[in-house]
C-alpha cells in the first residue's frame, strides 16, 4: 500500500501536476433558461443587474451609518468633517462628539480627536457624543462609555463607544467585552494616546 502511494506521488511529481484539473461540466439547459429570462427583461433592469454584480462587497464598519441617520451640527462645505482631523463624519459616526466653541457648533469623528482640540487650548462648552443605540447626540457626562471592546475603535488603538442607557452599554459588553466608564475615565484613556506619542 505504502509503496503504490510512494510510486503514485513519484509520478505526480515527474508530470509536474501538468494534467491534473478538474473536469468542469455545466448545465447548458440552464445555462439557455437563464438566457431567456434575462433576454425577456428590460434592457435597463438587465444592465443594472450586471452592474450589481460586478460591484465588490464592500464592509461596513460598525461606526458607519447611512447619510440619511448621522446628525451632522457643523456648517459649510466641511459639515462632514471632522473639525481635528478631517475624516468622514457619516463613516464615524457612532464613535462621534461635538461641542460649541465660541458659539459655533464643532463635530469631531471621536474622543480621540475632541481631546486633541481641548490640548491645543480649546475651551468647549457642552460636549455631547453619539448615543450608540439611538444615532443621537447625549451630554457626555449622562453617557455610559463601553472602552476598550474589540469592536474597532476610531483615532486610537482602544475603542471608546457611548450609551445613554446602561443596559445597552452591558449588552454590548457581553458581546465585545471591555470596560463600562464615565465620560472622565474614557477622557482620561483618550489623553494616554497623546502622551504615548510623545515618548
Amino acid at each position: 500500500m505504502l509503496k503504490l502511494l510512494i510510486t503514485s506521488l513519484f509520478i505526480v511529481l515527474m508530470t509536474g501536476c501538468q494534467n491534473i484539473s478538474p473536469e468542469v461540466k455545466t448545465d447548458k439547459q440552464t445555462a439557455s433558461v437563464k438566457q431567456k429570462k434575462m433576454q425577456s427583461t428590460d434592457k435597463s433592469q438587465a444592465t443594472t443587474s450586471l452592474a450589481d454584480q460586478k460591484k465588490p462587497m464592500m464592509h461596513k464598519m460598525f461606526q458607519t451609518v447611512d447619510k440619511k441617520d448621522a446628525i451632522l451640527v457643523q456648517q459649510g462645505a466641511q459639515k462632514e468633517h471632522c473639525a481635528m482631523c478631517g475624516m468622514n463624519l457619516v463613516k464615524f459616526y457612532k464613535t462621534s462628539h461635538a461641542a460649541k466653541l465660541n458659539g459655533k457648533n464643532i463635530q469631531y469623528c471621536s474622543l480621540h480627536c475632541l481631546t486633541d482640540h481641548i490640548n491645543q487650548g480649546a475651551e468647549l462648552e457642552n460636549p455631547m457624543v453619539v448615543d450608540v443605540r439611538s444615532l443621537k447626540f447625549i451630554p457626555v457626562t449622562e453617557a455610559f462609555y463601553v472602552v476598550g471592546s474589540d469592536v474597532k475603535g476610531t483615532m486610537s488603538p482602544v475603542s471608546k463607544y457611548a450609551f445613554k442607557n446602561l443596559e445597552d452599554a452591558k449588552r454590548f459588553q457581553k458581546k465585545h467585552g471591555g470596560k463600562i466608564v464615565d465620560f472622565y475615565s474614557a477622557w482620561q484613556i483618550a489623553k494616554k494616546d497623546f502622551k504615548n506619542a510623545k515618548q
